[in-house]
């Protein structure tokens, strides 16, 4: 991995290389659909502490795709913010069912 990205784009590229296995995909898109269930329970129903399970659920969930799956480091690790802003786009993306063109273009190959 390079030291340093200089933008978000070409970290996005690199973020789907690093998760180019499907299930690691999908243990991704589990946490953070958590991560989001998480939230909206907490914040309408409550209680409020029940917000600091989102780091752990969303983490979880990933770090088990890249350590016991993809085999790689998670990008977190060097790249705290621009990871969780690629982890919800690729979320995103996945949900509105564009994520295949974003994957092709990063030569991820589709399995």
């Amino acid at each position: 991995m390079p030291r340093e990205y200089q933008s978000f784009e070409t970290f996005w590229l690199y973020y789907l290389r690093e998760h180019s296995r499907p299930q690691t995909r999908a243990l991704h898109y589990f946490g953070t659909t958590l991560v989001v269930a998480i939230a909206i329970f907490a914040i309408l129903r409550g209680p409020l502490w029940m917000l600091l399970l989102m780091p752990v659920a969303g983490y979880f969930f990933a770090w088990v795709g890249h350590f016991g799956v993809e085999k790689n480091r998670p990008a977190t690790f060097t790249y705290p913010l621009w990871s969780l802003r690629a982890d919800f786009k690729m979320w995103w993306l996945w949900l509105t069912g564009r994520l295949g063109p974003e994957l092709k273009r990063a030569g991820v190959k589709r399995v």
